[in-house]
């Protein structure tokens, strides 16, 4: 909380900003949005993110000498602005960083927590049975405490150089001024049109006159704007404790319900002390070596960490990074380390606060052997697998498979580097596109609904379920912000959002790129398929289903469920010339916009 505690810090280049009621311009009033490039390449620091607007502020940071971390920070707040449906102050998330000074990869949970009054019960009604989920979603007793203003802070007064009022100056800026709003904005405002009409404040600011902004029309967020002001001089305290926390405690506690509203909308038990207990903690990082390289990602609560790295384990030890082996064979070995690692997941990994999480078992060869023993190509294990024993040697079972419950397909990814080394991979969320459908009134921001990422009752009776509500717990994600070194010197960073599909989708870019031959733009571009060890299926873009490989996948007894579009990756690679490559979605949610400080072919 260091950098929560003073009553003021200075507001270089912050821009005095005026307030203003007007949500959107006028749908008549098209104007052209900015170039967007999948790739860039070039010396002096990189920025990549799904976003055109957001990556060129953190570009300006660099410019102006900020850091990694400062550019980190500063995209990440343009996204709020940008992508308000994915991220923003309302919600959470994980940063991590490979800090050049020291050497070392360092990583901060800005994961949200559930208030101290949310019992394991707290998601059943009276008879014992969940709350519809959908009533879930769209509620005050969703929301968890957000996390991503005190990640700023922390990340800032650790690891950058500027103020919280130096890298907010950008964001504030483009919130006031406006951004030209896509297809993709237009398209995400129209699909959660029915429930943000339910919400006075939601309504006002993203359906104004009962609709979402056209395409070509410039959207203005000044309450963002004025929020960000406050930020800036008032640091993270503001929000955690101050006149935001408030306004936020407020609104969990008695939404904005629109008049006609005829449905219960459930309430939180949020609290001032809930905000002021809050903390965004430094976690050890999980640690692979996987072809003589060093993978570091986000421990638990995420999931992501130990996933990812188990899998790349199992695929190795099962002999996936033989430079022999053929593209199918790969591909195999590949999708069945990945139900395996998806099988512990689902029955071991929750908050390790709360509840003990077995992260070096896991990450470690010696279970990554355990497991590898039972696959047997050419035959497909059939799905779902059962967890690993984590006292075995051999291959035994851990007990009944168990399903990895819901978690939204929403959130965003940022990748930065600066021209001294420093790399930051950092994704952050409000779970659901359009996170609980409430915006705090008069502060610009939808307000999170990650505490939906909990069971709400254990998955398989009897047996431990290490992700239920309880008070002051974080629920488990699948957020994989990932750095990978080679020789202790940062090679790539990589991370995505889309729900469980997050970790898929670095995995998959992680094995084409280091074991399967490809560039990074090629690995990023690749069609893309979630192996989430479900007797569904895994889930596959068309692209993939089309392909020879996906075809010769369906041969070998492997099962898919067609999905329009999985994640939109950012990544970057340092090359050894000194120069960076940064790399964005060329297609995907629309297509996404890297860049460099000083662009070299």
């Amino acid at each position: 909380m260091r950098g929560r505690t003073l009553a003021a810090v200075t507001t270089t280049g912050l821009l005095c900003l005026s307030v203003s009621t007007v949500a959107a311009g006028p749908a008549a009033a098209e104007e052209a949005a900015p170039p967007k490039q999948a790739t860039a390449t070039g010396f002096g620091g990189a920025v990549s993110s799904v976003d055109p607007d957001a990556t060129e502020i953190g570009l300006d940071v660099l410019r102006r000498g900020g850091n990694a971390v400062d550019a980190a920070v500063a995209t990440a707040a343009a996204l709020g602005v940008t992508e308000p449906y994915s991220a923003g102050v309302g919600g959470g998330g994980f940063f991590v960083h490979y800090d050049a000074r020291t050497g070392t990869v360092r990583t901060l949970d800005g994961r949200e927590t559930a208030p101290a009054s949310l019992q394991a019960d707290g998601f059943l009604q009276d008879d014992g049975t969940p709350y519809p989920f959908d009533d879930l979603v769209n509620s005050g007793i969703s929301v968890g405490v957000p996390g991503t203003p005190d990640t700023w802070a922390e990340a800032l007064a650790d690891g950058g150089t500027m103020s919280l009022a130096d890298v907010l100056s950008g964001p504030a800026a483009l919130a006031e001024r406006g951004f030209v709003v896509d297809e993709t904005f237009r398209s995400q405002t129209l699909d959660n049109a029915e429930r943000f009409r339910d919400f006075s404040s939601t309504a006002a600011l993203f359906l104004p006159d009962g609709d979402a902004p056209a395409v070509g029309s410039v959207f203005r967020n000044p309450d963002l704007a004025a929020t960000y002001r406050l930020l800036a001089e008032q640091g993270a305290g503001a929000f955690y404790g101050g006149e935001l926390g408030r306004a936020v405690v407020d609104t969990v506690t008695a939404p904005p319900v629109a008049d006609g509203v005829t449905r219960e909308v459930l309430t939180g038990g949020m609290t001032m002390a809930d905000l002021l207990a809050y903390d965004a903690l430094e976690r050890v990082p999980t640690h692979v070596r996987h072809g003589g390289l060093d993978v570091y990602g986000m421990a638990p609560p995420s999931s992501g960490g130990t996933t990812v790295g188990e899998a790349l384990n199992i695929f190795e030890t099962a002999g996936g990074t033989a430079p022999e082996l053929g593209a199918a064979d790969r591909e195999h070995l590949r999708l069945e380390a990945a139900a395996l690692a998806f099988a512990d997941r689902n029955r071991w990994v929750g908050d390790g606060d709360v509840q003990d999480v077995p992260t070096r078992r896991l990450t470690s060869e010696e279970f990554a052997a355990t497991r590898a023993c039972l696959i047997s190509p050419p035959a497909t294990l059939p799905r779902p697998v059962a967890p690993g024993a984590l006292d075995g040697t051999g291959c035994g079972s851990g007990g009944e498979a168990v399903d990895g419950g819901y978690e939204g397909p929403s959130t965003t990814h940022l990748t930065t580097a600066d021209a001294a080394g420093n790399v930051v991979a950092y994704t952050l969320t409000i779970e659901q596109t359009g996170g609980s459908g409430i915006v705090v009134p008069g502060r610009g921001f939808l307000l999170n609904n990650e505490l939906t990422d909990f069971n709400a009752v254990p998955v398989v009776a009897g047996v431990p379920d290490p992700n239920l509500p309880g008070p002051g717990k974080r629920p488990r994600s699948s957020m994989a912000p990932t750095i990978v070194l080679q020789d202790g010197r940062p090679l790539l960073a990589v991370g995505s959002p889309g729900g469980a599909t997050i970790i898929g989708t670095v995995y998959g870019i992680l094995v084409n790129r280091l074991d399967g031959g490809q560039s990074l733009p090629e690995a990023v571009a690749a069609p893309r398929v979630s192996e989430q060890n479900s007797a569904a299926g895994a889930a596959a873009e068309p692209a993939y289903l089309d392909s020879d490989l996906g075809r010769e996948m369906v041969a070998r007894g492997h099962v898919f469920r067609e999905t329009e579009e999985i994640g939109a990756a950012a990544a970057l690679e340092l090359l050894p010339d000194g120069r960076v490559l940064a790399v964005a979605e060329p297609v995907r949610r629309g297509g996404g916009a890297a860049g460099v400080v000083l662009p070299r072919d």
